[in-house]
This record gives structure tokens, sequence and C-alpha cells, in this order.
């Protein structure tokens, strides 16, 4: 193609026969992210997708802080295109406490985010922990490293770590022994590993400890998938007219992994919970993050047709792969490899691209820690080289769909 030999033209906002593109775009952990901007540019990314950490969850969100990170991410020729995370309070997702006052300040945020341009918030609705792995050192054949989550692993934790009340019920026989050799042929590093892996939390939280989760699971002893469900309905009833007032678009993530983990319910997996969120509150501002990885690790998930289901109410999109076992156990893989039918997911995602005015943002998740970046303090699964050559994959896969269309 002649056309792409001339240096100066931006692949990014390439219009191929009149067809438009998608937005690249990265993530970004601020300031103190030893992947710097710089390196976003050089990544080809145009957007940036991050959040102001250092706000303690539930806070407000003050115009000030937000302009001060918007200008910095505008001075390094970028803009900040997507919001990735205002969290949403414990107690909110428990529908207890103070929890309208968190709900109002969910609100004042929303509002301060609008005032200041930046207008896709993406959240979770995810109870106590933000996603799950048992490893994040899972070394591929090649030598590079990537993230994975082992069932046994997680039940080894669950039973004999956390010993948290009434696990055994939730597992078979036939794992609960496994489980039991494996954990008693463990080394007290290997136990200390796994704990620490499982008790990551979302990034700018301190470090939770075993009591912490012991008594952050107590506060949903009596909350199930139906519960939860309605709780996130209420939440959305009460934000999501606001957003749709100040323009912004909400996106929530899907559960990562998609299935109930250590007793906590989960309801963000499928295309059916899509529907319901959709439907129940059907506002075009309330829409959805659409992560291939988490839905992906799910063999009940049809990707393409949960994209197509989903259609214009995808506000932002997540790119990884991963690969399963018959066991459900999975670890990431390359962007292009794994389970998932990137081609498939990403031609589906281009339909709806034509059909919307603004471009759709999307981020190549996660990546593999390889090359240099093995010798780096990384945040898990965002190492700068693995997410670029992730990135400059799906940018080609993108290009040459566009192409043919």
């Amino acid at each position: 193609m002649h056309f792409l030999e001339n240096n100066n033209i931006n692949i990014d906002t390439l219009n191929v026969s009149g067809l438009k593109m998608m937005e690249q775009t990265w993530r970004w952990f601020g300031p103190h992210d030893l992947v710097s901007l710089q390196h976003v540019r050089q990544a080809g990314a145009t957007g940036v997708v991050t959040a102001l950490h250092h706000i303690p969850h539930g806070e407000v969100w003050p115009v000030d802080e937000i302009m001060k990170r918007k200008k910095e991410i505008e001075g390094s020729g970028l803009r900040w295109s997507v919001v990735e995370s205002v969290t949403v309070h414990e107690t909110i997702k428990t529908h207890s406490g103070n929890y309208q006052e968190y709900i109002e300040k969910y609100k004042t945020t929303i509002r301060n985010l609008a005032k200041c341009g930046v207008n896709i918030v993406t959240y979770n609705f995810m109870p106590v922990l933000d996603w799950t792995r048992t490893s994040i050192n899972y070394e591929m054949p090649n030598g590079a490293k990537a993230l994975y989550f082992n069932w046994l692993d997680l039940i080894v934790f669950d039973v004999h770590i956390l010993q948290r009340k009434d696990a055994k019920n939730d597992y078979s026989s036939d794992s609960l022994d496994k489980a039991s050799v494996r954990f008693e042929n463990m080394s007290t590093e290997e136990i200390e590993r796994l704990t620490s892996v499982v008790l990551l939390g979302i990034p700018g939280e301190e470090e939770l400890t075993l009591d912490l989760l012991r008594k952050a699971l107590a506060t949903y002893e009596h909350i199930g998938q139906a519960e939860l469900r309605e709780n996130l309905k209420y939440f959305l009833q009460e934000i999501a007219p606001i957003a749709q007032e100040c323009g912004i678009k909400l996106a929530i993530h899907p559960d990562d992994p998609p299935f109930d983990i250590l007793g906590l319910p989960r309801v963000v997996n499928s295309k059916e919970d899509f529907e319901f969120i959709l439907k129940e509150v059907n506002i075009p501002a309330n829409g959805i993050c659409f992560c291939s990885g988490s839905l992906g690790a799910s063999s009940q998930n049809n990707l393409p047709e949960i994209v197509k289901s989903i259609g214009d109410r995808i506000h932002f999109v997540h790119l990884r792969n991963v690969s399963k076992d018959k066991e459900g156990n999975f670890f990431e893989a390359d962007h292009l490899g794994g389970d998932v039918n990137m081609f498939s997911v990403m031609k589906e995602l281009l339909m709806i691209q034509q059909k919307v005015q603004h471009a759709i943002p999307y981020r190549s998740d996660h990546g593999h820690q390889m090359l240099d970046d093995l010798n780096k303090f990384t945040n898990p699964g965002y190492s700068a080289i693995g997410r670029l050559k992730g990135l400059a994959e799906l940018r080609g896969l993108e290009l040459g769909i566009v192409s043919s269309m």
C-alpha cells in the first residue's frame, strides 16, 4: 500500500475509502508510572486512559486535580480519552451504611469530569477485589511472562490460606483433595507468593491483608447475585441520568474472571447480564466497556455475538486474548493468539464504528512481560513492550479489515 510510505501519514486517523478506524489508546498510571507519556506516543497511541489514583476511593475528584492531569497529558501531545476508573465504593455495592453519600460524591465527580471535557468513564461492580489471578509470572515457551489463573491454586488460597468459612462447600471433593496435596507440598515462599498475587488490589490502594479480606468478604455474607444485581441497577438509576445530562458515557467493565470466586457474587459476565444492565436503565449514557479477555475466559461466551448485541452502547474496548484448558484455568495469550477470534471481534467492532459519529476508543489490554521489561518492575500486565507489541498487531488487524470492507 504505497500511501503508507509517506512518514507524515498518521494511520491512527487514516480514513480508508471513507471508512473509519477506532481510536488507539494506552493505559497510563499517572506521573509515577515508569512507562512515560513519551513512551505512549512512541507506541503509536493518540489517547490516554488513566485515573486520579491518589484520590481515595469514593471521594470527589476536584476540578483542579482533573485539569492538572489533563494539561499534563495534553502537554505531551496526547489527549485524555477515557477515565479508568472512577471506582464504586463498597457501600454502594452492598447498599449499606452511608452509600447514598458516596453516590452523591460519584455524581459530583461525573459533573466535574464533564466540566473538564473528559467524557468516558469506566468502572466495575466487582465486589472487594478488582481482578484476580494466581500468578503474574507464568512463563511462556519463549521466556516471556504472562498473567495466569489456576483454579487449584485459588482453592489452596481460599481453603487453606484464607480459611474462608464454608469455602469447602464451593468445590468438588476431588478438587479439594488435589488442593490439599498441593498445599502440603508448597514452601513458605510459594504460599506467600500466591497470597500476595491474589491480594493484589486496585492501583493506588494500600495492599490488602488476609484479615482485611476476611472482613470485606463478611459484608457480602447475605448478598447473592440477585441482591448485587439490584444494587447495580439502583446505582445506575441514580448515576446514568446525571451522566446523560452532562454528556458523559459510562462504560461498565466485565467481571475478571467472569465467574464467582471466594464466595462473592458476580453480575457482569455474559450477554444476558449486559442485556439486563442496558434494558433496566435504558439511557444512552449507560454503556459497556467490552473486554475480550475478561469475557473470553468463559467458554460460555460468544464474543462476536455479544458485540453485535451491545452495538452502539459499547463506549470503550479492551482487547486481549486468553487460552483456556478443560478445567477452566487460563493464561493471557498473545493478542492475536489464544481462544478469542480477534479477527471476528474486531470486524464486528468496526461495523459499529461505521455507524457512530465518534471514534470508539480501544486499548491493547495487558501484555506479556518480555525483552528488556523482564528486568524491570512493572504493574502486572502493563509492561511497555508487550502492550506495544499487542497494539501494533491490533492496529495492523484493524487496518487490514477496514481496507477490505
